[in-house]
């Protein structure tokens, strides 16, 4: 009578951690996965171009000249405001699609994998950075062509692109925890129709703070959005404001020294 000798289970051996460099390559490869998505689905792209092309041209000729009295002023008005507006919407995107990911189990998959742990959600926002990107410069190239003319140069130019990139990322920390705390992408989108939509509407993006009541003005002086407008507004038309571009900033900074922790706990608790 022949015994089996019992079968012992080799330990499971942890992989090394990999080095910043690796992880940098490992996060641009997810970048790239997130943007050729947009080949295949260029309603991802569309988002990003109809809609703002939608406000601009809407708001300059049907109510520029009520406003500022003919579209040519309003336009140098409210290209720089819109630009901002659209560009915040485009950072809550980063919530939409991550929910998409983790309720799809994309980030479980990803977890198998010997990659950088930070890498899935680092190459969420870069990817989704690029995007903004490209709003932001179709915006400004076909304001261009309906009559918007820079008042600085190159350099404020690339400035106003830099703040904004800078701005949203900081909002995007609140996109992702949103999109980590709810279970289903609509009600990402939920947030951005009750939280965003009206504080981007209660600036001075489309309209002059003086045109507004004396209790609304309070509130506008201090909301963050009409903070950065008139900073890129001054990037853009001249002159440079010191005072909105250091306290967007300021506003960037705090996000994601506040908001940035607790959305990548949420993250690691639910993946």
């Amino acid at each position: 009578m022949t015994t089996l000798a019992p079968t012992t289970l080799a330990p499971t051996t942890t992989a090394a951690r990999v080095s910043p460099i690796v992880g940098l390559r490992h996060t641009m490869t997810l970048a790239w996965r997130s943007l050729v998505q947009v080949k295949h689905n260029p309603f991802e792209l569309l988002d990003l171009s109809v809609q703002p092309l939608m406000f601009l041209l809407l708001f300059t000729y049907v109510f520029g000249g009520a406003i500022s009295g003919d579209t040519g002023t309003y336009l140098q008005f409210a290209l720089p405001g819109i630009i901002v507006q659209n560009t915040i919407f485009a950072t809550m995107n980063i919530g939409v699609m991550l929910n998409v990911d983790l309720t799809k189990g994309v980030f479980d998959r990803l977890r198998s994998l010997p990659i950088a742990r930070f890498s899935p959600l680092a190459g969420r926002i870069v990817a989704d950075t690029v995007k903004q990107a490209w709003s932001v410069a179709l915006l400004l190239g076909v304001g261009v062509l309906m009559g918007f003319r820079v008042g600085t140069d190159f350099w404020h130019v690339l400035g106003a692109f830099a703040l904004m990139l800078a701005f949203c990322l900081g909002v995007s920390w609140i996109a992702v925890l949103v999109g980590v705390l709810v279970d289903e992408p609509d009600k990402v989108q939920l947030f951005v129709f009750a939280v965003v939509f009206p504080l981007t509407f209660t600036s001075n993006v489309f309209a002059p703070t003086a045109t507004m009541p004396g209790w609304l003005q309070t509130w506008v002086k201090v909301n963050p959005v009409t903070i950065l407008a008139d900073a890129v507004r001054g990037l853009l038309n001249g002159p440079v404001q010191v005072g909105p571009i250091t306290s967007s900033l300021l506003w960037a900074a705090g996000l994601v020294v506040v908001v940035a922790p607790i959305a990548v706990w949420r993250f690691r608790k639910r993946v």
